[in-house]
Formats: C-alpha cells, sequence, structure tokens
C-alpha cells in the first residue's frame, strides 16, 4: 500500500536520489534516466488518452500499458541481486509476449505499409507517434544503463544490473504505440481509408526514389556507392 503524506523532503538537494534498494546515487546515473523516460513515456501516453479521441480498444490497452510502465520503471530502479528482503516488481516475458499479440491483432486492422509515413493525422495519432519516440528513448537509456551496470546480480546495496527484460519490453511498445498511431489514423479520410500521412521526398519537390532490385545491382557490380553497399546489411 502507498501512504504519501508529504511531497517534498529536501533529501535530494545535494543532487542525489535513493534507488528502490535504498542506495543513494546521484541523480545523473544512467539507471535513473532510464526510469526517467520510462515515466515521461507514460505521461505521454496519458496525453494521449486524456485528448486523443481513442477507440475504446486502444484505451483498453493503453491503460494497461501506463500500468505496466510504472512497473518497468520499478524494475530500472531496482539493481538486481540474488536475494531479496521483499521481492521486487520486475518485468517478465509474458507482459512481452503481451505486446507481440497486440501488435498482431491490430496489424490485421491496416493496409501493408509502403511509404514511410509521417506523425499526425488526428490529434489521437500524433500524440502517440510522439509517445513511442519517448519510449525508443527511454529503450536507449535502459540499454545505456546495462552497458554501465551490467546485467548480472550484485552483492551490495546500489550494486547490480538491469533486467534485460525492461528493455525488451520498451522496444514491443514502440512497436506496438507505431501500430496504433496508425489504425487511430483510420478513416481520417473517410471511411475504411487509411489516414496515414504519408512522407514525400524532398517535402514533394522530387519524386521517390525507385527501389532498385538485386539483378539491377549485381549488374552494375564495382560501381554501388558505399551508401548502396552499407544498405545491404
Amino acid at each position: 500500500m502507498v501512504n504519501l503524506t508529504k511531497i517534498y523532503t529536501r533529501t535530494g538537494d545535494q543532487g542525489t536520489t535513493a534507488l528502490g534498494d535504498f542506495s543513494r546515487v546521484s541523480k545523473t546515473d544512467p539507471r535513473l534516466a532510464a526510469y526517467a523516460d520510462a515515466n515521461e513515456a507514460n505521461a505521454a501516453i496519458g496525453v494521449a488518452l486524456a485528448a486523443g479521441d481513442l477507440a475504446d480498444d486502444i484505451r483498453g490497452v493503453l491503460t494497461r500499458v501506463q500500468n505496466d510502465l510504472f512497473d518497468v520503471g520499478a524494475d530500472l530502479s531496482q539493481p538486481l541481486h540474488d536475494d531479496y528482503a521483499y521481492e521486487p516488481l520486475r518485468v517478465k516475458q509474458e507482459w512481452i509476449e503481451e505486446l507481440e499479440r497486440d501488435c498482431d491483432t491490430f496489424l490485421e486492422r491496416l493496409e501493408p505499409l509502403r511509404s514511410f509515413i509521417l506523425p499526425g493525422g488526428t490529434l489521437g495519432a500524433a500524440y502517440l507517434h510522439l509517445a513511442l519516440t519517448i519510449v525508443r528513448r527511454a529503450e536507449r537509456s535502459a540499454w545505456a544503463a546495462a552497458e554501465v551496470h551490467g546485467t548480472e546480480p550484485g552483492t551490495a546495496k546500489g550494486e547490480g544490473g538491469i533486467n534485460t527484460l525492461a528493455a525488451t519490453y520498451l522496444n514491443r511498445l514502440s512497436d506496438l504505440l507505431f501500430i496504433l498511431a496508425r489504425v487511430a489514423n483510420i478513416g481520417r479520410l473517410g471511411a475504411g481509408v487509411s489516414g496515414d500521412v504519408l512522407w514525400k521526398p524532398g517535402g514533394g519537390r522530387e519524386a521517390a526514389p525507385e527501389k532498385r532490385t538485386r539483378a539491377s545491382r549485381s549488374g552494375s557490380a564495382g560501381s554501388e556507392s558505399p551508401k548502396d553497399s552499407a544498405s545491404e546489411g
């Protein structure tokens, strides 16, 4: 049970804060950046729910995700240990699989994507695009924290790595938000019509580059630019 009787504590006035194990760390610690980004992503989804006029099934998924993101933040704030006085919240593989099922379900409503798209369309879609960019930053922050603190259990307070399932959850969530943003735009231009805002090369000032076939590339071997070669991987 949470019982907050006072909001300000002054304990962070010297530039430190407490992790989930009550160890004190700098507010510039990458673990703090990771769970702060997860919190920002949660706030952005809250804006999408409050202002986006989204369908009930999308709202249901996003409400569950908001609760999950709170747990993701708790996970990222708690260094891995072999033993705990109290078992902490941890992201589970089942949550990731749930996001993947959501992706598959909502993707069935969409036309195949044959162009890059721009954030926008309906208000709900625009806010979901914003949320997904923050989720992607949160994922990068989680991996940055893992690079510094590792992914193995520690033995003392403040020591211990990052649960990589938290980063994986954020990765799948960004995929889902992209799909939901597209679903939120269905019908924007008419019943049953995709409302995706399509990217136009050069702002519409030039034609989209033609897709080169593998045969045409092999016919001009040795003449590929570094950019062409790099795109092969």
